[in-house]
């Protein structure tokens, strides 16, 4: 909705002139009447958020999307208006238009939640790194100059410069520059199942030193020396059937003492419901 004879020129040609059109829908009640109104008005003022919108080309969302994110802050410029106050419409769209497209960025496009003083800090020490550089050609400029250039402390600095790397992450299938085929996530650890054995030896040596003798011997070349029952019947004098009864019986006794109830009935059970389906093989 544009009309002729403006009174004061506005700085852009998307800028309408609609004082008198914002002066009527202040003065309308709920209805049809001031929704229409409304609505024309977000329309006629739609080609100046566009523009907003255009200056955030090129952060890593879609300009479709910007539009849609610059067109919600008209609507809530539009309704938070006020005529009465003496300013141009204009002047208080822009920075409400502005600041819904930074929120967006803000809550939505961050890989890595950051408060809102780091963000700060990082689009300060940003634009203080870009204007510097064309001052200090062949270098980037120090953390001091940054800090003096950007009236900050070099601890605010650091912060900021750390954040630089935050707004986007990379894959863990992308690939490290200058490896061979080695990716990101190839350099994450896992579980060691070394410290579960660790845990299981510090708990059953108690309840081998109550062992007998002989069954300590059993159980030490069984599985830490690899004998066979055979092997280790020959070397004490006794059957094989008598070693396989001892080493039954210790390990039974063994883990009667490790496993807690609940442990030892879940085993059990275990146990049965493998004999059954052994059984009905």
């Amino acid at each position: 909705m544009r009309t002729t004879g403006r009174a004061k020129p506005h700085p852009h040609d998307d800028a309408p002139d609609t004082a008198a059109a914002f002066e009527r829908l202040a003065a309308l009640p709920q209805g049809p009447q001031r929704t229409a109104l409304r609505d024309e008005l977000v329309r006629a003022w739609l080609p100046m958020a566009e523009r907003i919108a255009g200056r955030f080309r090129g952060r890593g969302e879609a300009y479709e999307d910007l539009c849609q994110v610059a067109a919600l802050g008209l609507v809530k410029a539009v309704d938070g208006y006020d005529p009465v106050r003496g300013h141009a419409f204009e002047a208080y769209a822009v920075p409400t238009v502005t600041g819904e497209i930074k929120r967006h960025f803000r809550d939505h496009l961050w890989t890595l939640h950051v408060p809102r003083r780091v963000q700060d800090l990082r689009n300060r020490v940003r634009r203080a790194t870009k204007e510097l550089a064309q001052t200090t050609p062949g270098r980037s400029p120090t953390v001091a100059e940054i800090a003096a250039w950007a009236q900050l402390t070099e601890s605010e600095v650091r912060t900021g410069m750390e954040a630089l790397d935050c707004f986007s992450a990379l894959s863990l299938d992308a690939e490290v520059t200058g490896s061979d085929g080695f990716r990101l996530g190839d350099g994450l650890g896992g579980p060691d199942p070394g410290y579960d054995v660790v845990v299981d030896r510090v708990t059953v040596m108690p309840c081998l030193h109550r062992l007998p003798e002989r069954e300590q011997t059993i159980l030490y070349l069984r599985f830490f020396h690899g004998m066979t029952q055979q092997g280790i019947a020959d070397r004490l004098g006794v059957s094989q059937m008598h070693v396989s009864r001892l080493l039954t019986r210790c390990c039974a006794q063994l883990r009667e003492e490790v496993l807690t109830p609940e442990e030892t009935a879940t085993r059990e059970e275990t146990a049965t419901r493998e004999d059954v389906l052994t059984r009905a093989r």
